[in-house]
């Protein structure tokens, strides 16, 4: 069961906050973490398995780092052990080089936790936060399993440290209005997800059903261009269905993306992108490098491997690596590029195809493949357009522009420059009639198959 599937739509969310609604405050945390289990059994009850023993391993790894603070060594030896394990657990199900531990566990080759790569990064910044003295460790085991396991939180979950947690916690506000903005919230990340996500995905694969030397180049560009769109659709679309929820049930999520599609430079686009995961890796990965490394050219070269390990992060492989590193190196020369001042002008057509081209390494199914669709893109089959490109664009050429547009902010944009109140309140007033239609629309789209399960690629 995922956050667009029917059954959680109409069944399991209503539910949920009417009991949610209906617990006494103090009671409050154990009926979420209660509902949270169950929602973990309904995808499977190896999954509840796997988060609880997982939320129980970081759990004992913070109390034992908070009780060692005064022997440094035993303290570092236990955040040493809980980043390894932590990182073993990760590697178990993004790659195939552990699969010894999972024989051993007896884990089928099909179970995947989704979440798995945030939950990671959740974790250890939580053990590390401990060691630096930022917090200290939680000993109330409902809390923490809260903001292990929060099914709000549990498939895309915003990666955000235990402090602010706890102030979320602690300070949750649950009303009405509270409820409908969530609502409206959600409503709008299954839009991106069903509509925007799953339509370019389609067009995606419609584009790699074709033979990669018999590919024309209009054909591949339309692919990788439906690829980024897929991509940013399926996450923004996810994790905001997830802060939708979150804002029923009292949370106020911060926002995972920032309309990064159309950015003036490459560094605006990351910056926009994932943000808390990019944060993440500067904060926990990138800093504590450069405190230790003064030398500018040693700490461009870190930079770059910065980069290659967000890379193997998306996609624990030669291709997650190499995409990783070709952003890392184009962030080190846009510095010297900027100085220039010419992005000013040319800023946002360089982003998008700078962008465009390097996801062919990430979506690719292996570096030689994308190594030939790359050629492709160029020209390199010797085929400019061919009877499948008119095909794709009488029946996708408009949904993607329009995909393309929701995917800037432009209209966000416009409507807070306009000034003129009488345009705002007209938005009110159409909004709640927007979100229902859509509603509508996406229940008919997710009622042929009983959920929209598309992910183009697994975290």
């Amino acid at each position: 069961m995922t956050y667009s599937s029917l059954l959680f739509i109409y069944g399991f969310l209503p539910v949920s906050l009417v009991i949610y609604w209906i617990t006494p405050l103090k009671l409050k945390n154990i009926s979420l973490l209660i509902l949270s289990m169950i929602f973990c059994i309904m995808n499977s009850l190896r999954f509840l398995e796997f988060i609880v023993i997982y939320t129980l391993i970081n759990y004992l790894t913070g109390i034992l780092i908070d009780r060692f603070r005064s022997r440094k060594l035993i303290q570092s030896v236990m955040l040493f052990t809980g980043i390894i394990a932590d990182t073993i657990i990760f590697l178990m199900f993004r790659t195939d080089f552990l699969d010894i531990f999972r024989d051993r566990l007896k884990i089928p080759d099909v179970f995947f936790p989704v979440g798995v790569s945030f939950l990671t990064l959740t974790a250890i910044s939580y053990i590390t936060d401990i060691y630096r003295n930022c917090i200290r460790a939680e000993y109330d085991i409902i809390k923490f399993s809260l903001y292990m396991m929060m099914f709000p939180a549990i498939i895309m979950r915003p990666v955000i440290r235990y402090n602010t947690f706890r102030r979320m916690l602690n300070d949750r506000k649950i009303t009405v209005t509270e409820i409908g903005n969530g609502l409206a919230i959600f409503v709008k990340g299954l839009t991106e997800k069903v509509i925007a996500g799953d339509t370019m995905y389609m067009l995606y694969m419609a584009v790699r059903s074709v033979d990669i030397w018999e590919m024309s180049a209009v054909n591949a560009w339309l692919g990788m261009i439906a690829y980024i769109l897929s991509l940013y659709f399926t996450l923004a679309g996810m994790a905001d269905m997830g802060k939708g929820i979150g804002y029923c049930f009292g949370f106020r999520f911060p926002n995972s993306f920032n309309y990064p599609i159309f950015s003036n430079s490459i560094r605006d686009f990351y910056s926009n992108w994932h943000i808390q995961v990019i944060y993440w890796f500067r904060r926990y990965i990138l800093k504590p490098m450069y405190e230790v490394c003064g030398n500018r050219i040693y700490r461009k070269i870190i930079f770059v491997i910065a980069w290659c390990c967000i890379g193997m992060w998306y996609r624990f492989d030669i291709n997650g690596f190499v995409w990783g590193g070709v952003i890392g190196l184009t962030l080190v020369s846009e510095k010297y590029i900027r100085q220039l001042k010419i992005l000013k002008i040319t800023g946002i057509i360089y982003t998008y195809l700078v962008t465009i081209i390097f996801m062919v390494f990430l979506s690719g199914e292996n570096i030689h493949y994308s190594v030939n669709y790359l050629l492709a893109m160029l020209g390199g089959n010797g085929i400019f357009a061919d009877s499948l490109t008119l095909y794709l664009l009488k029946y996708y050429l408009v949904l993607l522009l329009i995909c393309t547009y929701c995917a800037t902010g432009l209209f966000r944009n416009m409507v807070m420059r306009s000034g003129k109140n009488y345009i705002k309140y007209a938005i009110e007033i159409i909004s709640p009639v927007v979100t229902l239609l859509m509603l509508v629309i996406c229940t008919a789209l997710i009622s042929y198959t009983g959920s929209s399960e598309l992910y183009i690629i697994r975290l």
